[in-house]
């Protein structure tokens, strides 16, 4: 029996049954690759129906926007007769807190309407232990994806994730995110406080506005943003260190002149730093390959790609945390990987190691506003009820001193 066919039997059953008044629902899964026409088609739906419904759609809402894993929920009211399958009702979540409804009206056509929750802003946080890593430890707390890798990205210029974190050691993080009324998460906003303690000793992190925008602060006021990041790849695992090893393809022992970070492939890749792009290339060692110059007689190389990032050519300035490319396996690489190399004076240097000056370090009127408002965070993140396993008794009375 066709699809089709099938629903009609049973609008037609739930017709002559006692309970003929209670609409008949069903919910549609999207596909990959599904439109909102394939899925009214594949709800038994004629094609002057999906027709209808789609265009009143488009009148508010662009149905392309839709993704696999969405439902698109549709409501039959009882009818009379097998050949009207026109549903009463559809409807969708758009986006967190914003839902599409469409009605059928008295003369058969459908309308539109956007239902938008009523929201509310507040501070969440979150804390835990680490057992087996930063990630799984972050995870096991429900953090959103995004504020992790904006607590991750926080840290990268003086956390070397891979070697640095001990089992034991415990985060601290503190975010603005926006909810409805019944407390549904619809998006999340800027990290207000993040906090690593290693092997006892904490690194707080605050954030402070600037006349350029939100930068984040430690404890003296000395701004986290460093000249170069030393991990242009987010949650990476340290494959191959720098120095000497026995090459994997050629066999033998070989100086490494960079590290490499074991990502899945089409992870995006950073720029490290500000700069001018010198080298755009496919080598058959390096694969897609490119390099960029900074300041002060640094320079960056990155390996490996499997594809450039858009508008990425030589001669190009890119800025810090700008997509380059995208990891992959190109070249002489037996998995998919970022071989990243730091240059000082045109010599391959161990980026780990390499220590760099605060970019910006306030000072004067500026330091006591930071003070201030480093201080409100500190009661505020308190006010949660949440153990601040990273503030110790003299933090607060010692930040911002010599």
């Amino acid at each position: 029996m066709a699809l089709e066919d099938t629903v009609r039997a049973e609008i037609v059953s739930l017709w002559d049954a006692p309970s003929s008044l209670t609409p008949l629902k069903q919910n549609i899964v999207l596909r990959r690759g599904d439109t909102l026409s394939d899925v009214l088609e594949r709800a038994g739906l004629p094609s002057n129906v999906v027709n209808n419904v789609v265009q009143a759609v488009h009148s508010i809402y662009n149905p392309k926007k839709l993704h696999a894993g969405q439902e698109v929920e549709i409501a039959y009211d009882a009818i009379r007769t097998v050949d009207d399958v026109a549903p009463a009702h559809l409807a969708f979540e758009a986006a967190p807190g914003h839902m599409v409804t469409v009605q059928r009206q008295a003369d058969g056509n459908y309308e539109a309407k956007e239902i938008i929750a009523t929201t509310r802003n507040e501070a969440a946080h979150a804390d835990g232990v680490i057992t087996s890593s930063l990630f799984e430890a972050m995870e096991s707390q429900r953090l959103p994806a995004d504020v992790l890798a904006g607590f991750v990205k926080m840290f990268s210029y003086d956390v070397d994730f891979q070697r640095d974190l001990q089992k034991g050691d415990r985060f601290e993080v503190m975010y603005d995110r926006e909810v409805t009324s019944d407390g549904k998460s619809i998006r999340n906003g800027t990290i207000r406080y993040a906090s690593l303690v290693l092997s006892g000793n904490p690194i707080n992190l605050y954030a402070f506005q600037t006349p350029e925008g939100v930068e984040y602060y430690n404890e003296k006021g000395e701004g986290v943003r460093k000249a170069l990041l030393r991990t242009p790849v987010n949650g990476p695992t340290i494959t191959s260190s720098f120095g000497m090893r026995k090459h994997p393809i050629l066999g033998y022992s070989i100086m490494h002149r960079g590290v490499d970070f074991g990502v899945p492939s089409g992870t995006p890749i950073m720029a490290a730093g500000d700069g001018v792009i010198e080298k755009r290339e496919l080598s058959s060692t390096y694969g897609n390959y490119v390099r960029i110059r900074h300041s002060s007689g640094y320079a960056t190389a990155y390996a490996h790609m499997s594809r450039f990032g858009a508008g990425i050519a030589a001669g190009k300035r890119v800025r810090q945390g700008e997509i380059i490319g995208y990891v992959g396996m190109t070249g002489r690489a037996t998995g998919p990987h970022l071989h990243f190399e730091m240059l000082r004076d045109a010599q391959q240097v161990n980026p780990i190691n390499v220590k760099f000056p605060a970019a910006m370090k306030l000072e004067g009127a500026m330091l006591t506003q930071f003070r201030n408002a480093r201080d409100k965070l500190v009661r505020e993140y308190a006010s949660l009820g949440a153990p601040q396993v990273a503030q110790t008794p003299d933090d607060v009375k010692t930040a911002g001193g010599n």
